[in-house]
This record gives structure tokens, C-alpha cells and sequence, in this order.
């Protein structure tokens, strides 16, 4: 099929490329001209692991092309998929300015029968302003507007594109139904589902599942601060809950909160829509409410450690990304702490695999960036992790002791063994486990609270 791909971001160029490899003529539109000529030399602007690859090929294969030219990335075309940025606004609500200025552009381009699908996350009703904007200018029988949401995660991206586990497609047209199932067809081969449903209720789909899965994180975090004040173990917690089959066992981990582009927006959003619609969402409030305070948890007891002052202290920080495999450093909680301790007078120093080059655009000189995990731990006085990188996983502890001013690990994502570490000699902190220390933010004198 002749597929138009608007907007090259991470939604975006994901689904393009993906699309391309089943064998769909694909061009993809973007108005920035840095971009779009980075990606005809094969070039990606995000790390997600697989992309370049398949990019490369399909760009080879003559599949998969990219323009600044929105007329030239439209003619012929069967389905355009709008695959633009809805960043929140101050209150919440999505930003929906991009995607309806591209659609008045393309009232005056579609010629003929074209499916316009909304493939960014957008609020309950967008669907209906675009088909209302393209019903002042074209004739109905021209087009049909489509909501189908992505469920995409960041670091897995290309997996859960061409092995869904469910598709959604909101409409009502039984012609863009045809055309959806004929894309869609390559990547259900293994039967998972294909769910049609009206277009609101798809549009709403999105933003119940992302809020869905931020409330269990936002949960467990809650367990794991319990745990810590009853001294009961999360871990064994964990073990327990996610073994019943009404439960499951994914979303359970602890940690020092979500971050990235989707659950912090679109918990945001849903409680905009709930507003505007005279509901008072209580749960997602607390969600959203329990996040800001998580990703300070970490902070909280090093300072607690410290007696209430890190100045002049080497902290070495190990994961800067919101989640490992990937790039993404929107809402991290890696940030949250380092602003905390330039603020408290602390030097930081840190690595990550890939978004280093990230950080130094927001930090410069501010931090000390390390060639590799080990470099930066060098007179250190704490280590914090604060992503779960595989390659943080099993480290050389007793090389890591050797190089530290003290053997002292803070981590947000309990990736070790207390028992080992201990006989090792570290003192090692981590979120809702039993590791023997007393450092708990609920004790007594060691009770401290960071301004928001």
C-alpha cells in the first residue's frame, strides 16, 4: 500500500519504518530539514534498539522514503497515519495545535479517497474536530478518520510493532475498516486480536491502559515505602502478589517512579478530560501525586545519611534515561535527583550508554560526564543508580570498593543482592527491601522533606 507517515518522532518514525518492512510503499513527512536529511543517509535521531537496521534496509529496498514537502508525501497515497507531538500544556491538556495545523493543510491536498489516522495520543473527541475541519472543505465520501492508538514501549519498540499484542482501530466505516485489516494483516499472524470499537472509545483506550499501568507502579512504590517502615521485604511482596493470576507479575517492581513521554502526559491528560467533563478522577490524582514524591525518595535518604548535607560531596550516578534501552530523558527521575544535588552543592558525575548526549544539551559544564561506569566512581563518596541498565547488572564490586572514597551505593532500582553486597562490605540502600540499615525516611531525627 502507499502509506503517508506525518511527523518523524519517535511514534512516527517507528511506525514508517515498520510499516516499510512488511513490504508497504512508505514516505515519511517532517518539517524540520536536519531530520528528515539524517534520515535519508540512513542516520536515526533516537537510540531504540533494531531501528537502524531495519531504517537502512528498507531505505536500500526503495520502501521507505522522507520529505519536507507535505504535497510531494501525500500524492497517491491510500492511509495517512498523523503521527505528531501532543506535548501537555500548563494545565494538563494536550497540546493538539500541531496535529489540527496539518490537517487544515490537507484539505486542500487530498483529491481523492484517503483514511486520515490518528496515530498520536490525543484526547476523547479529536477525531471528531479532524473529520469536522476536513468536512468544511471535502466531500465525505474523500475521507474517513481513523483512531489507532500505539502501544509502543520505549527500548522495545520494533518488537511490539511487528508482534502486537492487540490492535485498536475506532471507526465506524466499514471501507477504513478493510483498508486498517489489510495493513494490520503481516503483524496478527499468531491470531492476537484486532479490536474494533467506535473512535472515542479507542481515542480513551490509550490513555486508560498508560494510566492503568502508571497506578501499578504508583502502587507498588507505596507497598515498597510500607515495607520499609514495618521492615517487611518488597521483593518477597512482590513474589506474593504478582503469583495470583487476577494479578501478574509485570508493573510490579518498585523504584523511584515512571518518567518518559507517555505516563506522566497521559495520566495528565485524563485528568484534564475527567475535569472538563465534571469528574474527579481521585486515583489518578494520588497516581500522579505519589510519582512527584517518588522520584525524591532516593534523595531523602542519602541526605539522610549524610546528616543532612551533601556539599562538597562526590556523588557518581550510574543511568540517566527514564527507562534502559533508550535515549529518553523526559520526565527521568535521574534528573529530578541531580537537580537536587547541584542545588545542595554536591559535584555529580555519571554515565549512561546512551543519553549522555542528552543531558550534556540541558547540564554542560555543570556535570562530570564519564567514558565508561567505572571512571566515574573514583573518589565517589555514594554511587546512586538510577536505571536499570543490563550492563550495571553485575558489576566488579570489589574493583568498585577499591576506586570509591567509601563503599556506599544508593539504588533506585534494587538490581543486587543485599547478602552479597553486605559481605562485601558496602552499605547498600534500596527501595522496600530489608538491607539492614537505618536509614529509613520514616525514623525519628532522620526525617527530612525536600521542597518541591
Amino acid at each position: 500500500m502507499q502509506i503517508t507517515v506525518i511527523g518523524t518522532g519517535y511514534v512516527g518514525l517507528v511506525t514508517g519504518t515498520c510499516l516499510a518492512e512488511t513490504g508497504n510503499q512508505v514516505v515519511c513527512v517532517d518539517i524540520d530539514e536536519n531530520k528528515i536529511m539524517c534520515l535519508n543517509n540512513g542516520e536515526t535521531p533516537i537510540y531504540e534498539p533494531g531501528l537502524e537496521t531495519i531504517l537502512k534496509r528498507n531505505i536500500q529496498l526503495g520502501n521507505l522514503q522522507f520529505t519536507t514537502n507535505l504535497k510531494e508525501g501525500i500524492s497517491n497515497t491510500d492511509v495517512i497515519f498523523l503521527a505528531l507531538p501532543t506535548p501537555p500544556k500548563e494545565d494538563g491538556s494536550a497540546d493538539l495545535s500541531y496535529l489540527l495545523n496539518v490537517t487544515h493543510e490537507l484539505v486542500n491536498l487530498i483529491q481523492s479517497y484517503t483514511v486520515i489516522v490518528t496515530k498520536s495520543t490525543v484526547p476523547v473527541g479529536t477525531g471528531d474536530r479532524i473529520e469536522d475541519i476536513l468536512s468544511d472543505h471535502l466531500e465525505s465520501d474523500l475521507f474517513d478518520v481513523v483512531s489507532n492508538p500505539e502501544f509502543l514501549r520505549e527500548g522495545c519498540a520494533i518488537e511490539d510493532f511487528m508482534r502486537p499484542d492487540r490492535i485498536v482501530i475506532g471507526t465506524s466505516s466499514n471501507e477504513a475498516k478493510e483498508i486498517m485489516m489489510k495493513i494490520y494483516r503481516p503483524y496478527v499472524r499468531q491470531n492476537n486480536p484486532i479490536i474494533y470499537m467506535d473512535r472515542r472509545s479507542s481515542e480513551i483506550t490509550k490513555y486508560a491502559s498508560n494510566s492503568y499501568l502508571a497506578t501499578r507502579i504508583s502502587f507498588m512504590n507505596e507497598v515498597a515505602n510500607i515495607c520499609e517502615a514495618v521492615d517487611a521485604d518488597v521483593d518477597l511482596v512482590r513474589m506474593g502478589m504478582g503469583s495470583d493470576s487476577r494479578i501478574g507479575k509485570r508493573f510490579l517492581f518498585p523504584g523511584i517512579g515512571y518518567g518518559g513521554s507517555c505516563f506522566p502526559k497521559d495520566v495528565k491528560a485524563l485528568l484534564n478530560t475527567a475535569s472538563q467533563n465534571g469528574y474527579d478522577f481521585q486515583i489518578l490524582d494520588s497516581v500522579n501525586s505519589v510519582n512527584s514524591g517518588q522520584k525524591k525518595i532516593l534523595t531523602k535518604k542519602i541526605l539522610a545519611h549524610f546528616n543532612g548535607s551533601i556539599q562538597g560531596k562526590s556523588i557518581a550516578m550510574w543511568g540517566l534515561s527514564f527507562k534502559p534501552n533508550t535515549d529518553d530523558i523526559r520526565e527521568a527521575p535521574a534528573l529530578v535527583m541531580i537537580d537536587e544535588f547541584i542545588k545542595r552543592g554536591a559535584h555529580v558525575k555519571v554515565f549512561d550508554p546512551e543519553a549522555m548526549i542528552n543531558v550534556r544539551r540541558i547540564y554542560g559544564n555543570k556535570l562530570i560526564y564519564g567514558i565508561n561506569q567505572y571512571e566515574i566512581l573514583e573518589g565517589s563518596d555514594a554511587l546512586v543508580i538510577a536505571t536499570e541498565w543490563s550492563n550495571f547488572r553485575t558489576p566488579d564490586f570489589r574493583y568498585m570498593k577499591n576506586l570509591m572514597s567509601q563503599p556506599l551505593i544508593f539504588d533506585g532500582r534494587n538490581m543486587y543482592d543485599i547478602e552479597e553486597l553486605k559481605s562485601l562490605g558496602f552499605n547498600y540502600e534500596c527501595i522496600g527491601r530489608n538491607s539492614g540499615l537505618t536509614l529509613g525516611i520514616n525514623q525519628g531525627h532522620h526525617k527530612l522533606s525536600l521542597a518541591s
